[in-house]
């Protein structure tokens, strides 16, 4: 490979960019941000349960119920407290992430190019940008080959335009990102001062979209808001017209209205996601957008490339073949004369400064092979970069004597097609490419032309080259991808293998890691000509597709996607951004990924590995099953607290006020941990992995695990109040009925969390999954409950009694029974699946 010194540069010294940072700051946009604890404190005082007990509270200390006022106003510093950890978390998760998903850049320092954070760039460095790269400073190009670059986003214009160092606008800028080539840029401005910190175009502005789901959950958060609202008015305006008491009517009312509000469901929401995504990044998955996190339980089809994902990225040169010898030769033999001009003119169409693995292997070839190396008695004078269907490139050198040599490689049709071969040169061509195209090399043909006179031909196709032979690379299969794949098919969901090979490659690739039907492929070419209807035929059966190009990708996805599969999507380069962003879900690669294709992936895999999917996938499964038990436990736990106030409020029973706006917030604050950290914490489900995956449409909120809930919240209801009138019939006080129902509750809350771990496992099998914060919360809340009952202070300040062992009794009897019953539910189910 050449040496960056060939090219006079050797970057900045240590000492150089200390001292330019000094100067000139760091790379980084300053904009006035908002304060996100002041944004967090603000939502948390909009809160309709921050509202609610604000006005209880009040109440309370304007008719001198000082203990209750106080212990209001605790509550809600409780609620703020938790809410702010809660975001903080969140917050915190979703910072890492960004730091993660920071814009690395390659800079030249003591003459070797580094890749650092793009924060870290100082003025005067040597940026080194190649395709597929966002810009990250702005300077001047010093040094280029076959660059153009995207500037829309400075100027709207869409088409790339091509630079170099001798052209008039040889300036290159932050936020554009390079279409083709490679160009070596001295930064001149960082930060604020570059072209798109002036304008003040700061990418953090984009705000996401809500999710489907999020909206869903919004709107019944929402609807359940107005029925409060509703209640609340019908409450205090009954409860007025028979007692005549405003403010009293005005508590129970309010002690309603926070009965009904399910404040926890947004809140686990959030939770669960950041959370989500913080696991994802602690196993090697960047999130971008939390809504992947949702996405990725749904996903049905992965659309994966072969270079780099199912292979290595190795791209070792194998074998070489030249017409003069007739015979394919093991690249690293010691090398006859065809064969060294072979890899020597591979070289010559390669970039000078090679970033492309098989271009680096020529190079390396080309040093090992040679015994006087060329490379700095020779300049780049003209270049046809990468084009044309199949696609060849063209590099035209020159040295001070005026020779000059023109080379060219691309696919052996490519070269074919411009080349001076007789049919049965062809022929003998067609059987080596069959035969190694067989054994999973990938193949490049190389030509070479001559070429008198300056005016250069205005495409590359006009010359005349004399065909120099076919290189192959090989490049291995990862070792864990057979195990990969048998593992998407057991989770139900399909591969497609999507790549720019020829099929021979392609199919052999796949047959040597198992890949189902890899005996039948089909290309770019006839897939574009295929109808959308006909397209949307061929995807569900061909799972090979070869010699693929931007619009055929895009072409498939969009098909996949009119079938109503969830797609997942992977790739690393420029042409691949359209097909990433039109799929559910983006994949681009950590290592190999240009910054396009991250850009406009949903996620990253840190380590190029594609098993990593598998276990994002079955992440993305666990959050989903486990917010939904969360959201189906808090609708279950509300339903008894609606209705325990309620009830005996509406009916005029003994004791109608059996809770004040205190025990319902005691309630609210013993259970509400329960939903966000216990089922939070759950671990995946034995059986998740080999479901098929979920329909992306479906929601919580179908009417079959609604009614679940329902009826469970109603069975737990029943429970309460059946305690309610036993207490009443035998003759109780109030004080001991109140605490026997508020004891069924948390008991009910105990079991309900216990059964709820699985709608389908029974509580035995359950019991043995690994999550320490099940007894750990279930025995604070025990402990708890028997400070409120058995601590003077505190069963005074409640109104509760000290219950004896036969009270406790057949709290914890109703309690349980009103839960329990479920489980022969999950037994039916059972022996159902097992006939």
């Amino acid at each position: 490979m050449n040496s960056l010194t060939d090219f006079g540069i050797s970057g900045l010294t240590d000492k150089e960019v200390t001292t330019s940072r000094e100067k000139f700051g760091s790379n980084i946009f300053n904009y006035k941000k908002e304060n996100s604890f002041l944004d967090a404190l603000k939502s948390i005082a909009k809160e309709p349960m921050v509202i609610l007990l604000l006005v209880a509270s009040s109440i309370y200390f304007i008719t001198g119920n000082w203990g209750d006022g106080i212990f209001l106003a605790s509550a809600i510093i409780l609620v703020g407290s938790i809410s702010l950890y809660q975001d903080s978390r969140s917050r915190k998760a979703l910072e890492n992430l960004k730091n993660l998903t920071h814009p690395k850049s390659k800079v030249i320092r003591n003459g070797k190019v580094l890749e650092i954070d793009s924060e870290e760039l100082v003025i005067g460095d040597f940026l080194m940008t190649e395709e597929g790269s966002t810009i990250s400073a702005d300077g001047t190009i010093v040094h280029s080959n076959d660059f153009s670059v995207d500037e829309s986003i400075l100027t709207g214009e869409s088409l790339s335009i091509y630079k170099d160092s001798k052209s008039s606008d040889n300036s290159i800028f932050t936020g554009s990102t390079v279409a083709s080539g490679l160009a070596i840029a001295q930064i001149n401005a960082i930060g604020n001062l570059t072209k798109l910190g002036k304008i003040g175009k700061s990418l953090e502005d984009i705000n996401e979209e809500k999710t489907p789901l999020e909206l869903k959950i919004s709107n019944f958060v929402k609807l359940m808001s107005i029925w409060g609202g509703v209640v609340f008015l019908l409450v205090w305006v009954i409860n007025y017209l028979r007692s005549g008491i405003i403010l009293d009517s005005l508590l129970k009312a309010l002690t309603l209205a926070m009965s009904i509000l399910p404040e926890e469901i947004p809140v686990a929401f959030t939770t669960f996601m950041a959370l989500g995504a913080w696991r994802l990044m602690k196993m090697g998955i960047v999130v971008k957008q939390m809504k992947t996190v949702e996405t990725l339980g749904s996903a049905t089809v992965i659309c994966t490339d072969k270079t780099g994902t199912i292979t290595q990225n190795k791209m070792a040169l194998a074998k070489l073949f030249t017409l003069e010898t007739g015979q394919v030769v093991n690249a690293d033999e010691n090398l006859e004369t065809n064969e060294k001009d072979l890899v020597t003119m591979a070289m010559w169409a390669s970039e000078p400064i090679p970033f492309d693995p098989m271009e680096i292997a020529l190079h390396n070839a080309y040093g090992k092979s040679t015994s006087i190396d060329e490379r700095p008695n020779y300049k780049m004078v003209h270049e046809y970069p990468l084009g044309g269907k199949p696609p060849m490139m063209t590099h035209l050198f020159e040295n001070v004597e005026g020779n000059l040599i023109i080379a060219a490689k691309g696919a052996p049709e490519a070269i074919f097609a411009v080349s001076n071969l007789t049919s049965l040169e062809i022929d003998k061509l067609q059987e080596t490419m069959y035969s190694l195209g067989k054994e999973g090399y990938r193949l490049l043909a190389v030509g070479k032309a001559i070429f008198t006179g300056q005016a250069y031909p205005e495409h590359q196709q006009d010359f005349k080259f004399d065909f120099k032979g076919i290189v192959a690379f090989y490049d291995p299969p990862k070792e864990n991808i057979p195990q990969v794949l048998k593992d998407f098919e057991k989770a139900g969901i399909q591969v497609k293998l999507v790549t720019g090979d020829n099929a021979n490659t392609a199919m052999a690739i796949a047959k040597q890691i198992n890949f189902k039907g890899y005996e039948k492929s089909m290309s770019g070419d006839e897939l574009m000509q295929l109808s959308d209807a006909e397209l949307q035929e061929k995807v569900k059966d061909i799972n090979v597709f070869s010699r693929m190009f931007p619009d055929a990708k895009l072409r498939i996805v969009n098909a996949l996607k009119k079938n109503n599969e969830v797609v997942a999507m992977t790739g690393d380069g420029v042409n691949d951004g359209p097909a990433l962003k039109a799929s559910h879900i983006g994949i681009a690669m950590g290592k190999k990924g240009t910054e396009i294709a991250k850009q406009a992936a949903s996620l990253i895999l840190v380590d190029d590995d594609l098993s990593k999917m598998v276990d994002a996938i079955a992440m993305g499964r666990k959050i989903y099953t486990n917010l939904k038990k969360a959201i189906q436990y808090i609708i279950s736990i509300h339903i008894p607290i609606i209705l325990t106030v309620f009830i005996p409020l509406a009916l005029r029973w003994v004791y109608p006020n059996i809770f004040s706006p205190s025990h319902v917030i005691l309630l609210e604050l013993i259970m509400g941990p329960t939903c966000s950290i216990i089922f939070e914490n759950e671990p995946m489900e034995k059986n998740l992995m080999f479901k098929k995956p979920r329909p992306f449409s479906t929601t919580f909120f179908n009417y079959k695990e609604l009614t679940t809930s329902v009826i469970q919240g109603l069975a737990i209801t029943l429970g309460a109040l059946s305690v309610y009138q036993y207490s009443v019939a035998v003759g109780f006080s109030e004080s001991i009925t109140r605490t026997m129902v508020f004891m069924v509750l948390i008991f009910a809350n105990i079991f309900l969390t216990l059964i709820n771990r699985s709608f389908y496992y029974s509580i035995f099998t359950t019991i043995k999954y690994k999550n320490p914060l099940v007894p750990l919360i279930i025995g604070i809340t025990l402990i708890l409950s028997l400070i409120l009952l058995y601590i003077t202070p505190f069963s005074h300040f409640f109104e509760f009694e000290s219950l004896s062992i036969n009270e406790l009794g057949i709290s914890f009897v109703a309690g349980g029974l009103s839960v329990l019953w479920y489980e022969l539910v999950k037994w039916l189910k059972r022996s159902k699946n097992s006939d």
